[in-house]
């Protein structure tokens, strides 16, 4: 079963108290204060695992907590921390607060991971509220309460190419010609009803992933079909291949397009924007009706938007169409390792202890002012 929206509550573990406890041993009858330090609580922390590819595993429980901290004890001992609890989730996922709809965590790469709810410190025990004037406290500190709220994971399945189209377009065919994946495929509509992911080896050292979402009626991006729901599965690719069926008695070829190419601007200004490709389906069943699409054609060319009539039945094109895909994945994957390079370049420079006069400032203060007495 694919899952890609969950909503669960999530409650960090509670900080231990700290210890009110005094030094007792043979001998020594007036022992000073040796309470020790409660434990932190643990933390919720939503971390990737690669080989996930649906919020599934996490469906059957709707509230998560993680350990509590354990209270100090004499002798200075401190308590054991919480126990942190990780949550599993796939490349791709959101997390949201609830009820302020902030982001938490954008989880695209295979480490990353984030804290969305904070374990309580622990109490601090009585020797530390130990004065001149106050030798013998007889209290301890509290522990702090662990963070705790409802939270929305969202998964947008990670591929560098999406496949866009009507029902029945021959999406599914494709990807099941040119990688391993096996989705359903049937001659009536929405035979596809959950993304399904495809890995397309183009040449013995390269290969990109490529999604297949349900198709795209008109009204999709205001809730018609299955559109509105997956639509999102591909606003993280790099680039689309819209197809188009010629053989399809409802519409022309042109229409379909553009029905196709305004559904992706009303439903994402970013969808818009990507760069696509169109690929004319079904050569091998209909080359009496190239007429149907010439026009259509021309205007793809006069507008430069690389196009070819595939047949994923017979092979026809289909060559050309994975090259001219892996070299268009090529580049933007290029293009988004230098934007990352310049963002930990200008993160590191950000980062940079300040120079000049705040500098020679901070190394005329006198370390004996650092010091507590």
């Amino acid at each position: 079963m694919f899952i890609d929206e969950l909503t669960i509550y999530v409650e960090a573990g509670n900080g231990g108290n700290g210890a009110l406890s005094f030094r007792r041993e043979k001998y020594v009858e007036f022992g000073g204060p040796d309470g020790g330090d409660g434990g932190n609580g643990g933390h919720v922390i939503v971390r990737v695992r690669p080989e996930f590819n649906t919020l599934l595993p996490l469906r059957n429980r709707r509230k998560y907590k993680a350990g509590h901290g354990q209270n100090g004890r004499g002798s200075n001992m401190t308590g054991a921390g919480g126990e942190s609890l990780i949550l599993e989730v796939p490349a791709g996922t959101i997390v949201r607060d609830k009820e302020s709809g902030t982001i938490l965590g954008d989880l695209t790469r295979p480490d990353s991971e984030v804290i969305v709810a904070h374990g309580g410190r622990g109490g601090k025990g009585n020797r530390h509220f130990v004065s001149s004037t106050h030798q013998v406290p007889r209290f301890a500190q509290s522990g702090e309460d662990g963070e705790n709220l409802w939270i929305k994971l969202e998964l947008k399945v990670l591929a560098d190419v999406g496949l866009v189209g009507f029902p029945n377009a021959g999406k599914s065919t494709l990807i099941s010609r040119i990688s391993a994946a096996k989705p359903k495929v049937a001659d009536y509509p929405f035979t596809t009803l959950k993304p399904n992911l495809g890995v397309v080896k183009a040449t013995p050292m390269d290969n990109f992933v490529v999604a297949d979402i349900p198709g795209i009626i008109e009204g999709a991006h205001e809730g018609a079909g299955l559109g509105l729901r997956f639509l999102k599965h591909i606003e993280r690719t790099s680039l689309l291949l819209v197809m188009i069926d010629p053989a399809n008695p409802e519409r022309e070829p042109a229409d379909c397009y553009r029905i196709l190419l305004n559904e992706l601007k009303s439903f994402s200004a970013k969808l818009a924007e990507k760069d696509y490709l169109v690929a004319f389906t079904k050569a091998d069943v209909t080359h009496d009706r190239d007429e149907r699409v010439a026009e259509l054609k021309q205007e793809l060319t006069d507008n430069g938007v690389w196009h070819t009539t595939i047949s994923s039945v017979t092979g026809e094109a289909i060559r050309e169409l994975v090259f001219e895909l892996n070299g268009r994945v090529k580049t933007a994957r290029a293009a988004q390792r230098e934007a990352w390079f310049a963002a930990e370049a200008e993160a590191a420079e950000s980062a940079e202890p300040a120079t000049g006069n705040s500098a020679a400032a901070e190394q005329a203060v006198d370390p004996l002012d650092e010091l507590d007495f």
